[in-house]
């Protein structure tokens, strides 16, 4: 993923048109629901084991290795637990978009098109 610290992998950026598509609050519902398919059940949190095993299988990505995948926890995980809560997820999905980080102050106050 561009810009993740450690190592880079690189990804096309579709957070702008998906915010454009999809409108603010889907945009984030989609995020959301990004997260849910990440994360472990259980704990409720993204971990290495659930990064590692389902973002191939169920994102169709290319197997990440295991430091692409440290570092993708290292560079979002804000509270040191080691794992990506909902909250340090989104945060780091939109560091990783750098057309998303520069309008987002737009779309936050902007009206939300899907409403229209």
């Amino acid at each position: 993923m561009a810009g993740v610290g450690c190592g880079e992998v690189v990804f096309e950026d579709l957070f702008p048109a998906m915010v454009e598509s999809l409108g603010t609050e889907g945009f984030m519902k989609e995020l959301c629901d990004g997260f849910r398919l990440l994360a472990e059940e259980e704990k409720g949190v993204i971990t290495f084991e659930s990064l590692k095993k389902k973002s191939s299988a169920l994102l169709g990505l290319p197997a990440m290795s295991d430091e692409e995948v440290r570092c993708m926890l290292k560079e979002g995980d804000m509270d040191g637990d080691g794992c990506l809560n909902k909250m340090e997820f989104c945060v780091l999905m939109f560091r990783l978009s750098p057309d998303l980080m520069n309008k987002s102050r737009l779309w936050l106050f902007a009206p939300d098109r899907s409403s229209h």
